[in-house]
């Protein structure tokens, strides 16, 4: 059975669409009119195995802060969706990742109950046209929709784009190990309390 979602979210600000496979092999296509988190959304997909197909449109003559925000919130809602009741699946999975000088560490719990703690010093005020304060938010919002606990931190690093670069493909091989499903939970729902919605 392939865990799938599409999902969209409009408003005055933005447009998002997406359509998710959580069983995938990591083919992406993504615009959201941002470069910078287009690269970091593929390297996401990547390395995580998701098939993810994302289109976004926002109010960008204002700023990224709507766009970059709602892509997080409707990634979340998608990854919410698909995961249906959680039966079967690992639920917990983290990974630290290097990219050249930095080295970020994402644990993530599909508990059901949303908490984020992000720990970055950023070392300039923005990557591309984003503000670096907006990548932790993007990460804070993720974890809001898609109802998990999610723990990110950079544990060193001198350059934004590669820290920036670390945690998401940390994000990605955490979030693939806690969606796997394991044959030995046999479509149990991995919560002493036999539920995680």
């Amino acid at each position: 059975m392939m865990r799938l979602a599409e999902f969209s979210r409009k408003t005055a600000e933005t447009e998002v669409s997406i359509a998710l496979n959580l069983d995938g092999v990591g083919r992406a296509e993504i615009n959201t009119g941002l470069g910078f988190l287009d690269h970091l959304l593929h390297n996401f997909a990547l390395h995580g195995l998701f098939d993810l197909r994302l289109q976004a449109q926002g109010d960008l003559h204002v700023d990224p802060h709507h766009t970059v925000e709602d892509v997080a919130l409707v990634l979340g809602s998608a990854f919410d969706r698909a995961l249906g009741e959680r039966k079967g699946i690992l639920r917990i999975g983290d990974c630290f990742t290097p990219m050249d000088e930095s080295l970020a560490h994402v644990v993530v719990d599909l508990s059901g109950r949303p908490y984020a703690v992000v720990q970055v010093e950023w070392k300039t005020p923005s990557v591309g046209q984003i503000p670096t304060s907006l990548l932790t938010h993007f990460l804070e919002s993720f974890a809001v929709t898609a109802r998990c606990n999610l723990h990110a931190r950079v544990l060193y690093g001198r350059d934004d784009h590669h820290q920036a670069e670390a945690l998401f493909k940390a994000l990605a091989r955490a979030l693939e190990k806690a969606t796997r499903l394991d044959p030995r939970r046999a479509e149990r729902v991995p919560s002493t309390k036999g539920s995680l919605v």
